[in-house]
């Protein structure tokens, strides 16, 4: 029997929920995620990834409603959402993406205290019988190990 190892997955499911929003700087955010910061927006990785390469774009603000975003927020996060697309294309090498955004509890989001924006890379074939059956995900690479791939490509990268 093989099996599957899905490192940090563990903690993810025992944790409480923490002090502090995830999301703002000066609060609980893990530094180390962050791979690009901009004027009203941030490209974090997602600690708990969908997907390898899976990103998050979020205003600085502590937000929950679109309709609250600035004009200068929306154009930032629509431009850091290309300029990801962009990168993970040329480093990746992905088939597709899933983009959006869970609003709200009944909207599905994890955190609805903290507008963000999705970015996730897809493969054929990357959700497989142990999603489906298992209900299980295979990340396939180390959530550091793909930062560490992309992050020299956002500081290059200087125009947005």
């Amino acid at each position: 029997m093989k099996h599957i190892k899905s490192p940090g997955r563990m903690e993810y499911l025992k944790a409480g929920k923490p002090d502090g929003c995830i999301f703002c700087k000066g609060s609980i955010r893990d530094k180390s995620l962050v791979l690009y910061e901009g004027t009203s927006c941030y490209v974090i990785m997602n600690k708990y990834p969908y997907n390898s390469g899976h990103l998050l774009i979020v205003p600085f603000r502590h937000i929950s409603d679109i309709e609250d975003m600035s004009r200068e927020e929306k154009i930032e996060m629509i431009d850091l959402m290309e300029r990801s697309v962009r990168i993970m294309k040329e480093v990746m090498r992905p088939e597709g993406f899933n983009i959006g955004m869970n609003v709200g509890k009944a909207g599905g989001a994890g955190v609805e205290s903290h507008l963000h924006l999705h970015v996730v890379p897809r493969w054929p074939g990357d959700t497989n019988f142990v999603t489906v059956l298992g209900e299980v995900r295979v990340i396939p690479e180390d959530v550091e190990q793909t930062r560490d791939s992309l992050l020299s490509f956002f500081k290059e990268d200087k125009e947005v």
